[in-house]
């Protein structure tokens, strides 16, 4: 439990800070603005944080995609993986929730955004589903490819959430004008599903920003378990 309850905190604190960043900073103008560099370390360093504080409990995943490709690397059991989807949809679910509530009380009002992930005509630099998708698993395949190779038994301790977090950011660089960047299922169901009043489209989306991200990670968990990038088994 203490690993599930982990994991709901720090995807929580990822969609609160990451999301939140994109939300309320988007809104900003003059010195309280965010830009895309900002966004992207909002996210980044949301992981660091939570690399730090709960990473010796629980692994710190806070994205199920990166549960997957751990279990497909041999690393994690089915059991403690579908216990990590359970305790991160419900962590993203919680943080877009209380976004949503902060967002509420701004006095001009607000359009009901919650950092939503999406493509197509309208969405950002609107492109097509092809990019979107091409994106999506390429991003989090490299993405594992660094979670893999930085939590090895035979790498320096000590650096794997910076490095982690760092990769994180530059991943946001290249992708926030194409899909907004989600690489993690979870970080795209809450602000989906809890927006999805003023943005029913973000949910008609949704299978992109599942499967995609499942297949990147399950790409380089497959390369792990069989030692094409490192011998899994020592």
């Amino acid at each position: 439990m203490n690993k599930q309850f982990a994991e709901f905190i720090g995807t929580f604190a990822l969609v609160f800070f990451g999301c939140g960043a994109a939300v309320v900073g988007g809104m900003g103008s003059g010195p309280t603005a965010v830009n895309l560099l900002g966004i992207a370390s909002a996210f980044g360093f949301a992981i660091v944080a939570m690399a730090y504080g709960i990473g010796p409990i629980s692994g710190c995943h806070v994205n199920p995609a990166v549960s997957f490709g751990v279990f497909v690397a041999g690393r994690m059991s089915a059991a403690d993986m579908v216990g990590y989807w359970i305790a991160q949809v419900l962590g993203a679910l919680f943080g877009a929730v209380v976004l949503y509530i902060i967002l509420s009380g701004k006095a001009s009002g607000w359009t009901g955004g919650l950092g939503q992930n999406g493509w197509g005509p309208g969405y950002l630099g609107e492109y097509g589903v092809v990019s979107a998708f091409v994106f999506e698993v390429v991003g989090t395949f490299l993405f594992l490819v660094c979670i893999l190779g930085v939590t090895h038994p035979f790498t320096p301790a000590g650096f794997a959430g910076l490095a982690i977090g760092l990769t994180l950011v530059v991943i946001h660089l290249v992708g926030i004008n194409i899909t907004g960047t989600s690489v993690n299922p979870a970080r795209s169901i809450g602000p989906a599903l809890v927006g999805m009043g003023s943005n029913p489209k973000a949910v008609a989306q949704l299978w992109l920003f599942i499967i995609a991200p499942l297949i990147g990670a399950g790409a380089a968990g497959f390369l792990f378990k069989e030692g094409a990038l490192l011998d899994a088994k020592k």
